[in-house]
């Protein structure tokens, strides 16, 4: 089964990710990948560089970003793995190591399945 984690941001310290947790995260992401479980991952873009594309009442819109939520969207990864527990592990790890190494950092991960043809 493959699943996306979406991370989002709801609160930053004022100072950039300290170095340690950048070391961290390769060392996570290096063991996800020699694992067979890490597929793809990139930070993205704040919301100012995007837009939204709608849909409502028949009517397509465009919005230039920024978007209104408070809940920046920072990156996304994509693995593939035996069970949603299994991505929920990767994603509670990955925060852990926010949680543990940059104080006042705080988010969010979705973990959604992706759609994949049986």
């Amino acid at each position: 089964m493959r699943y996306i984690i979406l991370l989002r941001a709801t609160q930053q310290p004022g100072t950039p990710p300290p170095l340690e947790l950048m070391e961290a995260i390769m060392r996570l992401g290096d063991e996800a990948t020699n694992a067979g479980a890490l597929l793809d991952t990139a930070g993205l873009y704040p919301s100012a560089a995007g837009a939204q594309v709608a849909l409502s009442a028949g009517k397509i819109t465009v919005t230039d970003g920024p978007f209104a939520e408070a809940k920046e969207l920072i990156s996304y990864a994509v693995y593939q793995v035996r069970s949603k527990e299994e991505a929920v592990e990767w994603a509670s790890r990955f925060l852990k190591l926010h949680r543990d190494l940059w104080a006042g950092w705080e988010g969010e991960a979705d973990v959604l399945q992706v759609f994949e043809n049986q």
